[in-house]
Parts: structure tokens; C-alpha cells; sequence
């Protein structure tokens, strides 16, 4: 399996590999790899394989560098499993990934004098069976849909997806609180799946005028915009994914809580992560956020939320219903109830 990871201005290519068993029984070398005096070798021997437990490795095979300015925020595969993109604020570029030294420009929004700069890219992705399709997200809660076959240099979309805003719900915070922090394509490739600050949303490809499904992720914070902002919370990047049958959303929040929606019921649920929870076999009880009134035993209050504990990194397995949530230092993995 190869694996890709970014730092900062960097693409590194992995090899990930599994291994349960070892080499024994060197001609030249003892069991610990040190050179045997050639002196003491008295006979052949023919090396064998023996179990051991399984041991995966991570091994770096490729470097990508010297194309961003910027620091890279997103990258994404293509279905083609020969290209790639990476993304920072101001431009995407396309990479093969047998060519480490050279990269095209496919998306540059700089303009010729950075004081006209209204919106950044924030997040971009590769249609999941169109190898020339692609989308990217912004800063003002728009994204754009793009065909490479229409022009080496994508400066016009095929497709712009944007809500219109509700003057009645404007505020200080408005522009922030629609940033895109994440967009992912349904398994299917029928639908984009889109977080801003407060929502998940469901976009269909042929729909570019509104989201078909909107879900509330903690609303519950509308109120507190003021002080999130104040403490930079309000800037937080969350990602959203989807499960294997693209019939439930995923995505975190603060406290260690994360949310889950069900498109076909309508049903969410919060749960959390934490070292209690992390018990072999231990069943995640869903959690409550009270937001005034009476509180109830099993509810948590928005005023106790704790800020620092967040999670902005989710991911489900593509065929299973197993989980992993990031939060702080931490990774839980998670799967559906075993009988």
C-alpha cells in the first residue's frame, strides 16, 4: 500500500507494508545481523523463513517539493492512480507520482496585487471514477467544480455550488463562520459532501443552487461566536467523511465529541472519545449538550464544554463499519457493535 502525507510545503510518498514473518539461519550473518568470523563457519546452511508477530513498517519512497508557496492544506489521489493534486491557499497543482521534480498549475487564483485577495482555497478533491474532475472549496462557503479537459489552466469552472445567505441571520461572523474547511465526494460520486464552521452539508452535482441536506453539527455555539473568535476557535479546520455506503455523514466537534447523521433516517447522534471509552468492548452511550434550563444527569452544559479538546480528524474504513477519530494526541478506533 502507498500512503501520502504533507508537510507544510512537502509531499512525502510511503510504502506501507506488513510482515509475520523473519529470515534465520545466515551463512555470514549471526541472528542479530553482525558478520560471523568466516573462521568458525563450518557448514551451509540454507536460510528459512520463521513466523513472528506482525510488524507493519512505513517506508519513504518519494519526496515532493519546491512547488507551494504556500502552506499545502489538502491532496488528494486521483482515480487514475498515476496523478495527484496538492493544494494551498492560492493554487493547485497537478503531479505525476513517478515525477518528483515537476509539477502543472492547474488552478492560480493570486492576483497581480495581493490587496485585491478576497477568498483562499481551503480544501480540493478528485472526482472518485472521473479522472479529469475535480473540486475545491473556499474561504467566502463556495466551491467550484472543474474539468482539466476544458483547459491546461482551470480558471473557469464547470460547475459553482454556493447557498445564498439569509440577511436576517447576518452578522460580524457570517463570512467566517461559511468558510469551507472540508469537501469530500461520495463514494458514488453523485454527491459533495461540504463543513463549515457549523453545519455538514449534502450537495447533489446536478443542484448548484442550494444544498440538498443541511445538518446542524453543535449549533448550540451560534451564541458563542464572540468568544470562539476571541480564542481563535472560530477558525478551526474540521473535516467530514463519509461511511462506505455514503448513507451516514461523520465529522468532529469540541469536548472530544464528535457527530454522526443518518441521511436515510434523519437520525444524528454525538458520541465521544476519551480514555474511558477506550476500554476493550466498552459502548459508546450517546452524549447530550444542554443549552439552557434544567440540566439533566446525563447532559453536559454548553458553558463546561471544554474548547481545547477537539476533533478535527475523522476517517471510516471504505467497506467496514470501523472508525478512527483523532482527538489531541490521541487515535480511537472504533467499530459497530460485536455480538
Amino acid at each position: 500500500d502507498l500512503k501520502q502525507e504533507y508537510t507544510n510545503k512537502t509531499v512525502k510518498l510511503w510504502k506501507i507494508s506488513e510482515r509475520d514473518k523473519r529470515p534465520e539461519g545466515y551463512n555470514l550473518k549471526d541472528e542479530d545481523g553482525r558478520i560471523r568470523d568466516p573462521t568458525t563457519i563450518t557448514a551451509l546452511r540454507v536460510p528459512v523463513l520463521r513466523p513472528m508477530d506482525l510488524m507493519v513498517e512505513a517506508t519513504p519512497r518519494r519526496v515532493f517539493s519546491n512547488a507551494h508557496t504556500y502552506h499545502i492544506n489538502s491532496i488528494s489521489v486521483n482515480s487514475d492512480y498515476e496523478t495527484y493534486m496538492s493544494t494551498d491557499d492560492l493554487r493547485i497543482n497537478l503531479w505525476h507520482l513517478e515525477i518528483t521534480n515537476r509539477s502543472f498549475n492547474i488552478v492560480d487564483i493570486k492576483p497581480a496585487n495581493m490587496e485585491e485577495l478576497t477568498e483562499v482555497i481551503t480544501a480540493a478533491e478528485f472526482h472518485p471514477n472521473q479522472c479529469n474532475t475535480f473540486v475545491y472549496s473556499s474561504s467566502k462557503g463556495s466551491i467550484r467544480l472543474c474539468d482539466m479537459r476544458a483547459a491546461a489552466l482551470c480558471d473557469n469552472h464547470s460547475k459553482f455550488f454556493e447557498e445564498p445567505e439569509d440577511p436576517s441571520n447576518r452578522s460580524f461572523f457570517s463570512e467566517i463562520i461559511s468558510s469551507i474547511s472540508d469537501v469530500k465526494f461520495s463514494h458514488s460520486g453523485r454527491y459533495l459532501m461540504t463543513r463549515d464552521y457549523l453545519t455538514v452539508k449534502v450537495w447533489d452535482l446536478n443542484m448548484e443552487s442550494k444544498p440538498l441536506e443541511t445538518y446542524q453539527v453543535h449549533d448550540y455555539l451560534r451564541s458563542k461566536l464572540c468568544s470562539l473568535y476571541e480564542n481563535d476557535c472560530i477558525f478551526d479546520k474540521f473535516e467530514c467523511v463519509w461511511n462506505g455506503t455514503d448513507s451516514v455523514l461523520m465529522t468532529g466537534s469540541y469536548n472530544n465529541f464528535f457527530r454522526m447523521f443518518d441521511r436515510n433516517t434523519k437520525r444524528d447522534v454525538t458520541l465521544e472519545a476519551s480514555r474511558e471509552n477506550s476500554k476493550p468492548r466498552a459502548i459508546l452511550k450517546p452524549r447530550k449538550v444542554c443549552v439552557g434550563g434544567k440540566r439533566r444527569k446525563d447532559e453536559i452544559s454548553v458553558d463546561s464544554l471544554d474548547f481545547s479538546k477537539k476533533i478535527l480528524h475523522t476517517a471510516w474504513h471504505p467497506s467496514e463499519n470501523i472508525i478512527a477519530v483523532a482527538a489531541t494526541n490521541n487515535l480511537y478506533i472504533f467499530q459497530d457493535k460485536v455480538n
